[in-house]
């Protein structure tokens, strides 16, 4: 009997979810992500190969990959979601200009230049415009992925392709309208139906804005007094959810409506826990989106239709790249910025698939010309990670403007330091207060024109370089302080003043006990670990809030110097962990006997092991 449950179980399970295409995307995500990452190739590029591989074209383990794609569209909500609430109306204001001047600059040259290369690949003018206008609509994800996992979108550049991918998402909403004007059963459509559904998308968006800014706020401020958590979750996803159905069912675009959300509660009370509970379901659904396109790259109809569909994604993403490379350059632009904005933005999105669905539901193109034009755009974002790593060989140098620097050159002090970051500012001041000769060098050009207007001089010139250091003054300077703020540059520098200024005084910035000991064994006379005198100070001032007296506070940051210093005396003699191990045992038993208190071995390593910091602290 209890074998037959056992099957009857194992029978409902299987007649259940299938977990077996759960499981595979997962792993694909879980194994080549990281992999690509490892090897350059970024975390898009990952996915649309772990994509292809479990689609039709792959292994087949996912037979029908639009399934997947319309749950993972979801996953570009939600991110433009995360955009909104970085958006405050203020800033958005502030981008206004390049929204609507270079958005709708770069949309309109694009979309006519693209659909003169549909009419030169053969099609007619009605699917060449809509072939060409769906390439234009750059893929937000990629765009926004790339620079987000680069630190970028709040650079100046970056926020120029936000806001032209902005009004690229805008720009669906005519464009569908367009389409329903072209579409043959377009004459039966009346003016009313027409003013109904235009009048019902402004209505859209006028009931999201008055939601957002009368309701949103009292209505998280009831549900975070009833102190669930996962109530705060659930209400998160349904404003996102609520505001991207609203604009679909309204004929708007799903991913402006979370964005629109996003936006309105961007000076929200409760932004930061709405962006921690909505940024698991983002990344996952993300994820699972470019998965998606991979899955749907159909390789039989790429292979049946090469020839034009090589050209078509070489003619495509050249003359988009050309153009917008034209249009940053002719609205000042650097070349570096405009190349950069023409090899990321140079590729189809997915806005390109909603576009071309309608199309065809229209009977404006036919189903073969659907799979071309898809295919073309899927290969386009494809190909844009690899662009991007070609950049980087095409990509200008950056030259340092030396406007108002002078070059360390003759230098001849008492005392010479080299990095005047945050550690080198302070470390000057007591030198300077006893007006003591210093000489400083730093090879970054801003912050010595930044050093200048506070009074401080400093002189470019790279640590790292024999030619420098003696035009510094090194070889007559009584002290010398490394002070950069890199350790592989720290201890080149040590290494450098050994070999070349042995009469030298060196003291340097350190940034952990492995660190040290290298600028020891390289010579230093002094060093102090960046973070350890803050650290303990700040202990201290921790326990004396708890009640210890000054006197306490003073004998233990006393011992804990202490204990440091014969650590440190240890490792740098060469001693193992195990001898380490037994000198602290024996310390805190000896600690322990003197407050009159009887500590055990075992208890005695059991604190050891919780209070022995990592070898590289």
């Amino acid at each position: 009997m209890a074998g037959e449950a056992v099957i009857h179980a194992a029978e409902a399970a299987h007649s259940g979810v299938d977990l077996v295409p759960v499981v595979a995307l997962l792993a694909a995500g879980v194994v080549a992500v990281p992999l690509f990452r490892r090897i350059g190739l970024g975390s898009v590029l990952g996915y649309l190969a772990a994509g292809l591989l479990l689609g039709p074209s792959g292994i087949g383990l996912i037979a029908d990959p639009s399934s997947v794609l319309h749950l993972a569209e979801l996953g570009v909500v939600l991110f433009l979601f995360i955009i909104g609430l970085e958006m405050e109306p203020s800033k958005l204001w502030a981008l206004r200009k390049q929204i609507f001047g270079l958005g709708v600059i770069q949309v309109a040259c694009c979309g006519l230049l693209l659909t003169g290369v549909g009419l030169l690949l053969g099609f007619a003018p009605v699917v060449a415009f809509i072939f060409g206008m769906g390439f234009v609509l750059t893929s937000t994800a990629i765009v926004m992925q790339i620079l987000a996992e680069r630190g970028e979108l709040a650079s100046e550049s970056g926020q120029k392709m936000v806001s032209i991918l902005l009004l690229e998402d805008l720009a669906i909403v005519p464009l569908l309208a367009v389409v329903a004007i072209l579409a043959p059963a377009a004459e039966d459509q009346s003016m009313l139906t027409r003013a109904i559904g235009f009048g019902s998308a402004i209505g859209a968006i006028l009931l999201l804005i008055v939601l957002g800014r009368r309701v949103m706020n009292p209505f998280f401020a009831i549900l975070a007094s009833s102190k669930a958590r996962e109530v705060m979750t659930a209400a998160a996803l349904l404003v996102v959810l609520g505001a991207a159905l609203l604009f679909q069912v309204s004929g708007l675009s799903m991913a402006m409506g979370a964005f629109l959300a996003g936006v309105l509660l961007s000076t929200s009370t409760f932004r930061h826990q709405l962006e921690a509970d909505i940024e698991p379901f983002r990344g996952l659904l993300l994820g699972l989106f470019f998965l998606a396109v991979g899955m749907s790259l159909d390789l039989g109809i790429v292979g049946e239709n090469w020839q034009l569909i090589a050209v078509s994604v070489l003619a495509f993403m050249l003359v988009k790249a050309g153009a917008i490379y034209v249009i940053a350059r002719l609205l000042r632009s650097g070349h570096g910025e405009a190349l950069e904005r023409a090899v990321l933005m140079g590729q189809g999105g997915e806005f390109a698939f909603v576009l071309y669905t309608t199309a065809v539901a229209a009977g404006l193109i036919d189903g073969p010309s659907n799979a071309i034009f898809t295919a073309t755009v899927i290969i386009s974002m494809v190909l844009t990670p690899f662009a991007m790593i070609g950049l980087r060989y095409l990509m200008p140098k950056r030259v340092e403007s030396m406007d108002g620097v002078e070059t360390a050159d003759g230098l001849n002090s008492r005392v010479l330091i080299i990095g005047f970051g945050r550690f080198g500012q302070i470390a000057s001041q007591p030198l300077l207060a006893m007006r003591h000769s210093v000489s400083i060098i730093d090879n970054d050009t801003d912050m010595i024109r930044a050093a200048a207007q506070i009074g401080f001089k400093v002189y470019y010139g790279d640590g790292t370089r024999l030619d420098i250091l003696r035009a510094a003054g090194a070889s007559t300077a009584d002290l010398i302080l490394i002070c950069t703020d890199q350790r592989e540059q720290t201890t080149r520098i040590a290494e450098l003043l050994r070999d070349e200024f042995p009469l030298a005084r060196v003291v340097a910035r350190s940034f952990d006990r492995q660190h040290s000991i290298e600028l020891i064994q390289a010579g230093v006379e002094y060093q102090l670990r960046e973070t350890f005198e803050s650290a303990v100070i700040l202990g201290g001032e921790a326990i004396a809030m708890l009640g210890a007296s000054e006197e306490e506070v003073a004998e233990v940051l006393e011992g804990v110097r202490a204990r440091d210093r014969q650590r440190f005396e240890l490792q740098l003699g060469g001693e193992d962990w195990r001898n380490l191990s037994r000198l602290l045992v024996s310390n805190a038993q000896e600690q322990a006997r003197e407050s009159g208190v009887s500590v055990s071995e075992e208890s005695a390593e059991d604190a050891v092991a919780h209070s022995v910091p990592a070898q590289g602290t």
